[in-house]
């Protein structure tokens, strides 16, 4: 009888330090799963430096391109016969997609070469709508600017595929791989625009 008790209280014990670290794998799960979606949230501290869009303006970035918006943001140079045409196609869909109100700008990582009037002629190719700017300036000042996002490389041609979306008045920044799908990458400005009006309304 001891024995058949012996056993009995042996199962059980197993039973329950199974359960228990069931349980301890399901937090250290949950918590994983937290961390990475905390992870994805950015920011940054954007340098206001003057820049020119396609059409030959001069901007103060921060101030004229970012404050009070929510945007999208690329990484590209005219030149480039890679990434960047899909790059810049996708960013045409979501402008079609998302509709007039959303805010793009496409950053030359090579800002020797891309001048206003090359921009102006690659924005034209790809049918760059309003609302999208296209960004190059003094080479120092794009670089502040690219060391900022993280997006600064030593070759131009190992610049990052990855979007920014960001909403400034909420102080929100995230990032989303440049070729996902316009539906996809419209979805996540939409969800980031809205930060801002849930912000307004409390």
């Amino acid at each position: 009888m001891k024995r058949k008790s012996f056993i009995l209280i042996a199962i059980l014990t197993c039973c329950v330090l199974t359960g228990l670290r069931g349980v301890s794998a399901q937090r250290r799960s949950a918590s994983g799963t937290q961390a990475k979606k905390s992870d994805n949230e950015l920011h940054f501290s954007i340098p206001d430096v003057s820049v020119y869009d396609q059409n030959g303006k001069q901007l103060k970035f921060n101030t004229d391109l970012i404050k009070g918006k929510t945007v999208a943001i690329n990484f590209i140079f005219t030149t480039c016969t890679t990434i960047c045409p899909p790059l810049t196609a996708t960013f045409r869909r979501v402008q079609v997609e998302a509709g007039p109100n959303v805010n793009l700008i496409s950053v030359s990582v090579d800002p020797t070469t891309d001048t206003p009037e090359r921009l102006k002629a690659y924005a034209d190719k790809f049918k760059a709508g309003p609302g999208w700017t296209f960004v190059t300036g003094n080479k120092a000042d794009i670089d502040k600017l690219l060391a900022a996002f993280g997006a600064a490389v030593a070759d131009k041609n190992d610049h990052t595929p990855m979007i920014l979306i960001g909403n400034d008045s909420a102080n929100y920044w995230t990032r989303a791989y440049g070729l996902s799908p316009a539906t996809q990458l419209s979805a996540i400005i939409k969800a980031a625009a809205e930060r801002e009006a849930a912000k307004t309304q409390h």
